[in-house]
């Protein structure tokens, strides 16, 4: 039976989409899909534009379309993917104050918020949602860049009580693993694991997944093989970028070409701007000891 059938066609394409299916989720013929679902399966196939690289399409495809919220949401995405960041984050803003209750603002505007560092904002947005497990999934990756992995679990077990078995709660679940550590790398291990067993088979998102949990496990040559076949099949992947460069920081390996692929890729990628913070910082340190040379 074709996975994509017109049986829970939303939640295929959805599924399809946090797989990492993202050329899977362009393709899939949608003209059949009723009509209150027809808008939400349109943002997915442009998220997985966004996701491919395909940034500038994306942008010409929602210029004007602003009256909609989501697509305004999507446009938000989309400027801050871009590097166009203070139009995203004014778009964004505006989105949250308006249209708070959209699913679909929720989480985008949310993402673009959370990118930008107003971490406040975002989970006041996100708070509001109602039974929707990507602004769960987001308010698991805020409460963990914020170091806080108690309330990051927390989450996550009280989405398990509703909606045990989503692959969004069990990534979530994932994720916070990775943070905690310890037996908890394995555990997640066979998250991705079983991930990439499935119809997602080789999708960045399992990669990564499985590569990170790898790195952690101290399996650097998996790490690298994984990433590596990836990035033949996907080589505009932000998420594989990033990673890949990550990967050659442990191993003591260059990234200049990646790092170059990056900018031009998802110029507003935070890794990119981790570096960045972090190239300045040394300059500066660098600067007070400068060597003096006597006359």
């Amino acid at each position: 039976m074709d996975p994509f059938s017109s049986e829970g066609e939303l939640l295929n394409i959805h599924n399809a989409f946090h797989s990492g299916q993202y050329q899977n989720v362009i393709d899939f013929e949608t003209a059949a899909f009723s009509p209150e679902n027809q808008l939400p399966a349109r943002v997915l196939k442009l998220r997985s534009q966004l996701a491919l690289g395909q940034t500038a399409e994306v942008l010409s495809a929602v210029s004007s379309e602003e009256d909609t919220p989501d697509l305004a949401a999507t446009k938000a995405l989309a400027q801050h993917t871009a590097g166009k960041t203070d139009a995203a984050l004014q778009l964004a803003q505006d989105l949250a104050e308006n249209y708070p209750d959209n699913a679909t603002v929720q989480v985008l505007a949310g993402t673009v918020l959370q990118a930008q560092e107003h971490n406040d904002e975002a989970l006041a947005l996100l708070s509001k949602h109602q039974g929707n497990l990507e602004a769960v999934a987001l308010i698991v990756q805020i409460h963990l860049q914020q170091n806080r992995s108690d309330l990051a679990l927390k989450e996550v077990q009280a989405a398990k009580r509703w909606a045990q078995d989503s692959l969004l709660v069990n990534l979530a679940e994932s994720w916070v693993g990775l943070r905690v550590g310890g037996e908890k790398y394995q555990s997640a291990f066979y998250v991705y694991e079983e991930l990439a067993t499935g119809p997602s088979t080789a999708a960045p998102l399992s990669v990564v997944g499985q590569a990170v949990a790898e790195i952690h496990l101290g399996r650097l040559p998996e790490a690298e093989a994984a990433l590596t076949a990836a990035m033949e099949k996907y080589p505009s992947d932000a998420e594989l970028i990033a990673n890949t460069i990550v990967l050659n920081a442990v191993a003591g390996k260059p990234s200049e070409d990646l790092e170059s692929t990056l900018q031009q890729t998802q110029p507003s990628h935070a890794l990119l701007a981790d570096i960045k913070e972090k190239s300045d910082l040394f300059d500066t340190a660098a600067a007070k000891y400068s060597p003096k040379v006597s006359s």
